[in-house]
This record gives structure tokens, C-alpha cells and sequence, in this order.
């Protein structure tokens, strides 16, 4: 079966980085595109960023510039580097599976939780 697992996630101080990662089983991320959702207190989940079969990368505009989706088809991992991190920047991270322009898909992983202090 398909199973997605996030790491990465921590406390950090604003201006610091975090890198996260997606490691799946069961699927193929290269036939796939996939995206990193996050959800705050109170919130509800949104894209943060997401990236095609082909290489194409989209993002939410409050992240632009500061955190970059990429792939290892080779490990089966997604990533996201996560660079000037600010306080709002905390939730918990979430890789989804397969990923539609029109909406995220089936497959979730647990979550990794990303606190920003000020």
C-alpha cells in the first residue's frame, strides 16, 4: 500500500531553515506530482507548494522566493527546503499524493510539525 512519511520538522528561530522530507513506498513519485500541504491552529490546510512529473513547481504566494519543492526519484523522496522562515511559516506539514492542479490527492502522510519562533 501507499505510505507516505515526513521528517524534517522542528522548532527553529525566524530567519533559520528547515529542510523536509517525503519518503514513499507503493508509489511512484516520478509518474506522480505531489505537493506539501500545511495546516495552522485553527486553520485550514493549504498548498504550500507542489511539483509536477515534469519538473514544474508551483507555490503559494506566501512562500515565493523562500522555499523550493524539489524530488529524488532515485530515493522516492520529496523535499522542501524552507529557507527565512517566519513565525507565520509554523504548522504542521503534510505530503499529499497525487497531486492535481485541481485539488490534493488521495494519499497523506502523517505530518511534521514546524515551529518559527520570533
Amino acid at each position: 500500500q501507499v505510505q507516505l512519511v515526513e521528517s524534517g520538522g522542528g522548532l527553529v528561530q525566524a530567519g533559520e531553515s528547515l529542510r523536509l522530507s517525503c519518503v514513499a513506498s507503493g508509489f511512484i513519485i516520478r509518474l506522480n506530482a505531489m505537493g506539501w500541504y500545511r495546516q495552522a491552529p485553527g486553520k485550514q490546510r493549504e498548498l504550500v507548494a507542489a511539483i509536477t512529473s515534469g519538473g514544474g513547481t508551483n507555490y503559494a504566494d506566501s512562500v515565493k522566493g523562500r522555499f523550493t519543492i524539489s524530488r529524488d526519484n532515485g530515493k522516492s523522496t520529496l523535499y522542501l527546503q524552507m529557507n527565512s522562515l517566519k513565525p507565520e511559516d509554523t504548522a504542521v506539514y503534510y505530503c499529499n499524493a497525487p497531486w492535481r492542479l485541481s485539488g490534493p490527492g488521495g494519499y497523506w502522510g502523517q505530518g511534521t510539525q514546524v515551529i518559527v519562533s520570533s
